[in-house]
């Protein structure tokens, strides 16, 4: 498949006028984008046509010698059902619209109408197709459970199962033209699917990344749709945006959720009419690139707020993926300490250090509320004063056992959970150490020291609490 041609079924034009149709190409390509068309002047070669090409769109006439529209429809709606069919007729005849939309035209366009309804017309069509392609695909992989291009994504490392859940659903929507919209905390690997989805939709062009937290609206415009000479004082010569630079590619822009009102109106207008316009530019260029946005905020709770459009929402969430934070994919740890150590050592020329066996333990008990993006700077600093065999806990241990780490994050602060609020009778403190005891060595896995380390306490007076229990033998 030429990963240059929009969209990536081919586009079939059926009309036995000649100017027409080239008329009618012109139009779809100029205006739309529209680049995979197939023309037919004469309507008996049509069949052997939808036989020998990928055709998911059909633009027929009623009026042909030969073989008529109303035939036609009736033969693709008979061998070719997922054809969708619109015919743009010379008539305006409601009689005649409403029998085609009965026989399984997708839609009806009389010749003469304005050119802006038909190309919209034509870009739902090819919408729904590919959200129907998707839904197929989307399906399939999830009942084989297998990814068609793993290698895609080669640079997430993971075993966990809702990640790869992810990777399916990337898979599937990879060829679409719609906004992606990948929402994660901080540090959990948003630009990673972002670049495998890039890699999966085979675009020849490149990926272009932009964080537009912070931007105002003016820097906003400059830096997405460019500008022209003059376009502004200081402006001396013309610039391209970021929008241009992605043509044929992927525009990813990070940290939406930080737009202004004025912004998010712009990013709605260009996700809508599919162009722009740079500043100080009266021609509209088109929109050529897939548009993946990101963010760490809750869209839905602003967007119910009033600080983030309701309509750009709905438009970014057509396609939708949540990473899930590292807290709660600790089976993957292993894999991303042994990655990380061995990328340190590596780039700090040193050999690879062995991590001590209760490493894993210790960090099995923290939230990490920088994700993957604060472990691996865990691992790089300690690999940076590393000097001997076994890697130092050291490093590990200051952050893991500050004070502010030991709440969860994703647990509400003790001035806001009472954890003994609504109970009659209090616990007693010896029953309350108990509880506490208990509770850290399910963290720490059975792990003494680490278990005395998140209490606060020496290993020896840990081990006494739990030969008072008859945990350990004396």
């Amino acid at each position: 498949m030429n990963s240059s041609l929009y969209p990536h079924f081919g586009v079939l034009l059926v009309d036995d006028e000649p100017a027409w149709l080239r008329s009618l190409r012109l139009t779809l390509e100029r205006s739309a984008g529209i680049t995979n068309i197939v023309t037919c002047q004469d309507s008996r070669a049509v069949m052997e046509l939808l036989e020998r090409h990928e055709i998911g769109l059909v633009l027929l006439d009623l009026t042909m010698p030969h073989l008529s529209g109303d035939q036609l429809i009736e033969l693709i709606a008979e061998r070719h059902p997922e054809i969708a069919v619109i015919v743009i007729s010379g008539m305006n005849q409601i009689e005649s619209a409403v029998n085609c939309i009965k026989q399984g035209a997708f839609d009806y366009f009389v010749k003469t109408v304005e050119e802006d309804r038909l190309v919209s017309g034509v870009l739902r069509a090819i919408r729904m197709l590919e959200l129907e392609r998707q839904n197929r695909e989307m399906s399939s992989r999830m009942l084989s459970g297998e990814l068609k291009c793993p290698a895609a994504f080669g640079g997430i490392i993971t075993a966990d199962r809702a990640m790869h859940a992810i990777f399916s659903y990337i898979e599937a929507v990879a060829l679409s033209t719609e906004p992606l919209l990948i929402m994660g905390e901080s540090g959990v690997g948003k630009e990673l699917i972002a670049k495998a989805a890039h890699t999966l939709s085979g675009c020849r062009g490149q990926l272009v990344s932009v964080n537009v937290a912070g931007l105002d609206d003016a820097v906003f415009a400059d830096t997405l749709f460019g500008h022209t000479r003059g376009a502004f004082t200081g402006a001396d010569q013309p610039r391209r945006g970021m929008v241009e630079e992605a043509a044929e590619g992927t525009l990813f822009l990070d940290e939406i959720g930080d737009l202004s009102i004025a912004s998010q109106v712009k990013l709605l207008r260009l996700l809508q009419e599919g162009e722009y316009f740079p500043l100080g530019s009266d021609r509209p260029k088109r929109l050529k690139a897939r548009v993946v946005v990101a963010t760490h905020q809750n869209l839905s709770l602003k967007q119910e707020t009033g600080s983030f459009r309701r309509d750009l929402y709905y438009r970014l969430c057509t396609h939708m993926v949540h990473v899930p934070p590292l807290r709660e994919r600790k089976g993957d740890l292993p894999l991303l300490l042994d990655h990380f150590l061995e990328d340190a050592a590596r780039s700090l020329s040193k050999k690879k250090p062995t991590p001590p066996r209760e490493l894993l333990q210790l960090l099995a008990t923290y939230g990490f509320p920088g994700n993957i993006r604060e472990l691996k700077a865990l691992v790089y600093n300690a690999v940076s004063v590393h000097r001997d065999r076994v890697l130092s806990m050291e490093t590990f241990l200051k952050t893991v056992l500050r004070p502010e780490a030991k709440q969860n994050p994703s647990t509400p602060p003790q001035s806001e959970k009472n954890l003994f609020a609504g109970q009659e009778r209090l616990p007693t403190f010896g029953e309350a150490a108990e509880l506490l005891v208990g509770e850290a060595m399910l963290r720490a896995n059975g792990n003494q020291t680490i278990a005395a380390r998140l209490l606060g306490i020496s290993q020896p007076a840990l081990s006494k609490r739990l030969k008072l229990r008859g945990i350990v033998p004396e």
